[in-house]
């Protein structure tokens, strides 16, 4: 598979990379014996990036990679975890917490050290506090050589922008902001340029909102995206495609982000993936898609605390 430079790290990124909240039952229960599975079908696929977190299944997410990362070599994969997010309202990016939770995720993870750390969901939560004490923080541990990288992850455009002028990143990870419905993580590209910040894109189907499976409960889809995406979706079916694939190749396409994170706990669907990236995108379809889904063009929700908002 292809890989990018994240930035000047010297990291190589497959530009699909496997994303670890399904493996700790985080949406649905899983079969545990197939969602092991997948990371192997991951990595053996070509995809040399894992990202995870403490509060994917509240741990069982880095619990289930212990159970395969100790029989593969470390140097042949890359891997982050984030903290600060623990629970859906529970938060703790105290400078006590970070030195708690890196040691936590290595000893779940059983491995020796962390490519990437990320400052989780900072929408919720005074950005004061990340810059002031959470960032120093987690420099220690990069001093400590437990850490090798940091960074922040969330869903506000606005988050990334204040923190890329107050703070020293590494990386940033945006989700749900380069899809075919929603393009705003392109803001991005040229202040991260500038710092040299590693930028990583996730969730190019929006929770589902572009494939053809019914939407979570939790999705804040108004109904009026969820008919625009519908629509979209029956068009790929009509021309003979999936909007899915359509979904995935076009957001792995951007030369810009290092890599594209999606995840499963269904082997066969990891698979599937990497089996898309191997055709052509559509460009046509992509076209017409877009045009369908112009009404919800940009269309995005509230997360986090007002102030942190977009808009």
């Amino acid at each position: 598979m292809e890989t990018r430079p994240l930035a000047q790290t010297g990291l190589d990124l497959s530009v699909l990379s496997f994303g670890a909240s399904s493996i700790g039952a985080e949406f649905r229960r899983i079969d545990v014996a197939e969602a092991l599975r997948c990371v192997k079908v991951a990595l053996d696929r070509g995809m040399n990036y894992i990202d995870t977190a403490a509060y994917y299944g509240r741990g069982m997410s880095e619990v289930m990679l212990g159970q395969v990362l100790p029989d593969i070599p470390r140097d042949s994969y890359i891997l982050s975890t984030k903290l600060g997010r623990y629970a859906p309202q529970h938060f703790d990016f105290t400078a006590r917490r970070v030195a708690e939770s890196i040691d936590i995720s290595l000893e779940r993870m059983r491995v020796e050290h962390l490519d990437i750390v990320f400052c989780h969901d900072i929408e919720f939560v005074d950005l004061d506090q990340i810059v002031e004490e959470t960032i120093p923080a987690l420099r220690k541990e990069v001093e400590k050589g437990k850490v090798r990288f940091i960074g922040v992850s969330g869903y506000p455009m606005k988050i990334f922008t204040e923190m890329l002028q107050r703070a020293d990143l590494d990386v940033v990870l945006t989700y749900n902001h380069y899809t075919l419905q929603n393009d705003m993580a392109l803001s991005l590209i040229e202040p991260c340029g500038e710092k040299n910040v590693g930028l990583i894109n996730a969730a190019p189907f929006s929770a589902r909102l572009l494939t053809n499976a019914s939407l979570p409960e939790w999705h804040k889809a108004t109904p009026e995206v969820r008919e625009v995406a519908a629509r979209a979706a029956k068009h790929c079916s009509d021309q003979g495609s999936d909007i899915a694939k359509l979904a995935l190749q076009y957001s792995v396409a951007h030369q810009s982000f290092a890599s594209c994170v999606t995840g499963s706990a269904n082997p066969e669907r990891v698979s599937q993936w990497c089996d898309w990236l191997e055709e052509p995108m559509d460009e046509r379809l992509v076209a017409e898609v877009k045009e369908i889904l112009k009404p919800i063009h940009n269309w995005v929700y509230v997360e986090g605390r007002p102030e942190n908002h977009d808009g």
